[in-house]
């Protein structure tokens, strides 16, 4: 086994590593991949498009008599609530099956040095898969667990909230709770990016389930744990710098984005009045602004991808290269995929 690297050297390493990738040569076809790679990673968000549109759309008072009615139809149909909890639910499953899928392409693209969608879909799918699963076990775990704490919380929060004078019982409870919830979600987000960075590597380099590779995670984390936590701080101030970076670019970005937008919406509205149509919220108004909305949302999300993609990159590479100096299969798996890279 190679030396051991510390988190500066593996941070040199996978800098090198990612410009390489991205621009040694630029390709334009492997920024857009790896651009719809990390867009299921979360490399964009579609919270500004919606937030954007439907802020200007909720004072409309005839569309949001529309909206009301519509929920208000849904409300009195089981059959449409069960609909739509059955598409959210396969929605929320296909989102997690593609985030576990990408993120063995993302390494399979960081360890080649180049991207192939399709033959890195085929060679990472029985791991994607695997990782899927274990994913999904943990959150339905962890969901019964909240739901839990809930029922057993209820009575307390109950009181809390009906009595003029809270007793101090039911604040600690509160606080408790509060607290609680909030180390969770801590222990919750270490446990994410150990797996991403650092235990994907290893599955995909030895072909082991996710149990066996952060069992081997843990005795290498419990060699050095002091090298880990500086790795784990490291890791939060590169992803600080880079989504600083990454704001740098994006906010010129977006304004002429949003911009060039309302100037379409503007053009558009007026071109029907010139013509004498008058814009009415119908189901076929509704339609169009859904569909307008939705293409909106896809250019955003592309928008996003492109500029968040080199940081996804960059801390892949980074778990690649610290991991690859303790688990010899990681290396070696590297070597052999890109024998006459850095």
């Amino acid at each position: 086994m190679s030396t051991p690297t510390s988190p500066w050297q593996a941070l040199s390493a996978a800098f090198g590593d990612t410009l390489q990738l991205l621009f040694n040569p630029f390709i334009g076809r492997r920024w857009i991949k790896l651009s719809l790679i990390c867009l299921a990673l979360g490399g964009g968000t579609s919270s500004a498009a919606f937030q954007w549109s439907f802020g200007s759309l909720r004072y409309d008072p005839s569309f949001r008599e529309l909206l009301n009615r519509a929920w208000t139809y849904i409300g009195q149909n089981l059959w449409l609530v069960a609909l739509l909890t059955a598409l959210s639910i396969g929605l929320i499953l296909i989102l997690l099956y593609f985030r576990a899928m990408c993120r063995f392409m993302l390494v399979d693209a960081v360890l080649r040095q180049r991207v192939g969608l399709v033959a890195a879909w085929r060679t990472v799918g029985p791991l994607g898969r695997s990782y899927f699963l274990w994913l999904l076990g943990f959150l339905l775990l962890l969901g019964g667990i909240i739901t839990g704490l809930a029922i057993v919380a209820f009575p307390t929060l109950r009181a809390f909230a009906t009595a003029a004078t809270p007793p101090i019982a039911a604040w600690m409870v509160l606080i408790g709770i509060l607290v609680i919830g909030m180390l969770v979600s801590l222990l919750i987000a270490l446990l994410v990016i150990l797996t991403d960075d650092l235990v994907v590597p290893t599955m995909y380099a030895e072909r082991v389930s996710l149990p066996a590779a952060w069992r081997k995670l843990w005795v290498c984390l419990r060699a050095e744990v002091a090298t880990f936590a500086g790795y784990i701080l490291m890791r939060l101030a590169v992803s600080v710098g880079t989504g600083l970076a990454a704001l740098f670019f994006l906010f010129p970005s977006l304004v002429g984005f949003f911009s060039g937008s309302v100037i379409v919406v503007a053009l558009f509205v007026g071109a029907l009045r010139v013509v004498g149509v008058m814009w009415v919220w119908n189901p076929f108004t509704i339609g169009l602004a859904g569909l307008a909305l939705l293409v909106l949302t896809a250019l955003l999300l592309i928008l996003l991808s492109v500029v968040g993609m080199p940081a996804l990159v960059l801390l892949q590479s980074l778990g690649i290269r610290f991991i690859g100096s303790r688990v010899p299969a990681v290396e070696a798996t590297r070597t052999l995929l890109n024998p006459t890279g850095r």
